[in-house]
């Protein structure tokens, strides 16, 4: 048989449609129509209203003109409204860009001009903020209000309300699949620790894919329920608002992130999923004993962000927690890498386990490929859990590439991988581990420090509930580890006793040169802001 026998089957509108998630929401109402959907506070939907909901959103921005490639903005927390967005917007066609609630009037201003919003549909909570970035700012989209019933509020900017923005659309609309798969679904900014935030570009297709991603590597069967307690305006959520809605879950909302709210959720509604950065985590241990409660089976957390400690990794083990340890970045739609456990592994001794459990682990199934490379030659490090080299990815849940910033494009796929910039270790069994952001590893004397490696030293101290270490410059060596330590309450350490303590882990010239105790200044998911620390010290 010849290939071009093969090549003359034609791709027709019967054996080739576009990817998308969107549809996962048109079968689940379909198949599950009177499922609960959503629960917030004292509210119900079942996937009949919110099918409705979202179509009807998708019908009103379509009759204000809007459609393929227009930006529709989202300053959001977790309710049925974000949810919502993840539908009705690209439903029209549109692009959602999801806002981090936290950042500055100035950033918010810059990402409402470079993205060139047509709408913002904002929570009431976040109108001051707003107001200011309004000012700010050149470009001025209409302005849609969310007045949440969980927190509602007589501060406004005059905007239309959401509900009756709704109200204009009819559920009997029927919304275009994209032209393409490779069509633009989400924009999301980076943190933009470093200059501005850069815009990445999500399509159809990738998020689909790491939708289903999410399904295998979360082991997820039917009807989950799910806490939101990960923001859904970080990577639209790791892609769960689709992952969950695709396997007929119920979406548990959550304004804010607290200890005993997320205890009591978890146990009324027999929570068996949630995501969040090692931070939440934490939260949950902190909890006092007398206001956690029993869970209610067992709970899946999905942690990412900072590589968690082994010690909260054990603890949150024998708390009853089945974690999940997955990685990634903006730029790969969120989890791009798990790690995938062993059954052998449960009959290591239990620190052995919260080792392998702090490795990164190995490529999403739909992800095709992943390495840690020399980013001089491109070349594969040593598999010896000890060469270090640059995380490199390539596949279908890779960014189309950052918003109106084709060399910083070009440069984060540079011989055809994208570059994380993140480092690390491969092991011969091919599982990866983060030593390092390129800009962490602390050089001093010509030797390399991990600062990932002190801090894990620094959790390991039974009054430290919070570390990170950056790089203090030094006449002597160049740079020395510095760290930041935030203690335990009603607990107590000398900078003498952390040091002393860290000694006995690691090398004399790897141990912190200074103790600083204070709060960490963290971003919205609970990653501890580096830079502030680096800008403090060198300041």
């Amino acid at each position: 048989m010849a290939a071009s026998d093969y090549d003359a089957l034609p791709r027709v509108a019967a054996n080739h449609q576009p990817l998308t998630p969107l549809l996962f929401l048109e079968r689940t109402a379909e198949v599950f129509p009177g499922h609960v959907a959503v629960i917030h506070g004292a509210l119900r939907r079942s996937y009949a209203e919110l099918r409705m909901r979202c179509v009807k959103l998708a019908h009103a921005l379509h009759k204000r003109g809007l459609g393929r490639g227009d930006t529709v903005a989202a300053l959001l927390p977790n309710t049925p409204a974000m949810l919502e967005c993840h539908y009705g917007v690209p439903m029209a066609g549109c692009v959602l860009n999801t806002i981090n609630t936290r950042l500055d009037a100035a950033t918010i201003a810059y990402i409402l001009d470079h993205g060139e919003a047509k709408i913002l549909i904002v929570d009431r909570e976040f109108i001051p903020v707003l107001r200011a970035a309004l000012v700010q700012c050149a470009n001025k989209p209409t302005i849609i209000e969310v007045n949440d019933s969980e927190a509602p509020s007589e501060d406004t900017i005059g905007g239309q309300d959401y509900e009756a923005l709704l109200s204009e659309g009819s559920e009997e609309f029927a919304w275009p699949l994209p032209r393409d798969e490779w069509d633009a679904i989400a924009l999301n900014y980076t943190s933009g620790t470093t200059g501005k935030p850069k815009g990445v570009v999500y399509h159809h297709r990738g998020a689909q894919l790491l939708a289903i991603g999410n399904v295998l590597s979360a082991g997820m069967g039917r009807h989950p329920v799910y806490l939101w307690t990960l923001p859904m305006f970080h990577c639209n959520g790791w892609c769960f608002p689709w992952t969950i809605t695709a396997m007929a879950g119920t979406h548990v909302c959550l304004r804010a992130v607290r200890g005993p709210i997320m205890w009591s959720l978890i146990a009324e509604h027999g929570v068996t999923h949630m995501c969040g950065a090692p931070i939440v985590m934490g939260t949950l241990l902190a909890t006092p004993e007398a206001e956690k409660r029993a869970l209610p089976g067992s709970v899946t957390f999905v942690v990412a962000g900072a590589p968690p400690p082994e010690a909260v990794l054990a603890a949150m083990r024998a708390a009853g927690f089945a974690v999940l340890h997955v990685y990634g970045l903006t730029e790969v739609y969120g989890p791009a890498v798990t790690n995938e456990w062993h059954a052998e592994w449960d009959n290591a001794p239990a620190a052995e386990q919260a080792k392998l459990m702090a490795r990164q682990g190995v490529r999403y199934v739909p992800l095709e490929g992943l390495d840690v490379m020399d980013p001089a030659t491109m070349q594969p490090v040593a598999a010896d859990g000890v060469a270090m080299g640059e995380v490199m990815f390539r596949g279908n849940v890779v960014m189309k590439g950052y918003l109106k910033d084709k060399a910083a494009t070009d440069a984060a796929f540079a011989g055809g991988w994208f570059h994380s910039g993140d480092l690390a270790v491969k092991y011969p069994d091919g599982y990866i581990q983060l030593r390092d952001r390129s800009k962490d590893i602390i050089i001093s004397g010509g030797e390399n420090i991990s600062s990932i490696e002190v801090e894990d030293a620094l959790y390991k101290h039974p009054a430290v509930a919070l570390a990170a270490v950056v790089a203090q410059p030094d006449e002597k060596w160049g740079e020395v580890p510095c760290a930041f330590v935030e203690l335990r309450a009603g607990m107590s350490a000398t900078e003498a006793e952390i040091i002393a303590h860290c000694r006995t882990i690691l090398a004399g010239f790897k141990a912190p040169k200074r103790i600083l105790f204070q709060e960490l200044p963290k971003t919205s998911t609970g990653k501890i802001q580096k830079h502030v620390l680096r800008s403090g010290i060198r300041a």
